[in-house]
């Protein structure tokens, strides 16, 4: 289920559960999404390390991040624009709610999206080739596990929709599994720079107080877009964290 949900890639026994088997899933599947995070990390790091033979990082870094998009079916990128474009334009938890269900895109989608973009491709191609593979390994873990984090600290809005809601309120048991599943995408990192992944956990800490606050005050709690946010503000900081401590 954690596959399905953040690929595109056929799970053909997904199709045979019923509705409650399939919720029944999903919850359990969630603990699971740094794990399939770090299997699209590898996907993405693979295709850069190998475009970068013949490209300059930043030409590489664009492939990379589009053969991804086709992957993920630009999940957490919609993500993005939609958190962007409902904190950003709406006064009311109900404004919120309803420009997070639009499907179109306004300034703040896209400026927030641009730029979340943008800072990614560049601080991919700032990766020394030393450690590139690991670190866009660890960045897509750790995102996926700042998803879970926010999913097991903060409830479901009211009002939203989405993944957070379809599951509901969530617990310490889901985080604690989820640490587990980053384990694999995030121990490369620990053994070649400790203090770049240190920094990120950190940072992570105080996201999370920031941001459960921040939800629970706008709407109330957390919706799905929120989550998908989360996640692409966690590869993005790792990638930060990398990109500080690169050598010059």
């Amino acid at each position: 289920m954690a596959l399905q949900f953040l690929t595109r890639l056929p799970v053909p026994v997904i199709g045979r559960l019923n509705e409650a088997e399939a919720r029944d899933a999903l919850s359990r599947g969630m603990a699971w999404l740094p794990l399939v995070g770090a299997l699209i990390g590898c996907v993405t790091a693979g295709v850069f390390v190998g475009a970068r033979m013949l490209w300059s990082p930043l030409v590489a870094a664009v492939i990379a991040l589009a053969v991804e998009a086709r992957l993920t079916g630009a999940f957490h990128e919609d993500a993005v624009a939609d958190f962007c474009d409902a904190f950003g334009g709406g006064r009311t938890a109900e404004d919120v709610h309803r420009i997070m269900k639009d499907s179109r895109i306004g300034s703040y989608g896209a400026l927030g999206l641009g730029l979340a973009v943008l800072l990614r491709v560049a601080t991919t191609a700032d990766l020394p080739a030393s450690f590139a593979f690991a670190g866009i390994v660890g960045a897509a873990t750790m995102g996926r596990l700042w998803g879970v984090a926010v999913m097991a600290t903060v409830p479901p809005s009211d009002g939203g929709s989405g993944v957070a809601r379809a599951i509901g309120a969530a617990g310490p048991m889901l985080l604690a599994a989820g640490a587990l599943a980053a384990v694999p995408g995030l121990l490369p990192l620990l053994l070649i720079t400790p203090i770049a992944l240190g920094g990120a956990l950190i940072a992570g800490a105080l996201f999370l107080l920031w941001f459960g606050r921040l939800l629970r005050r706008r709407i109330g709690g957390s919706t799905g877009d929120c989550l998908g946010f989360a996640a692409y503000t966690g590869q993005l900081v790792v990638l930060l964290m990398l990109a500080a401590n690169s050598p010059r």
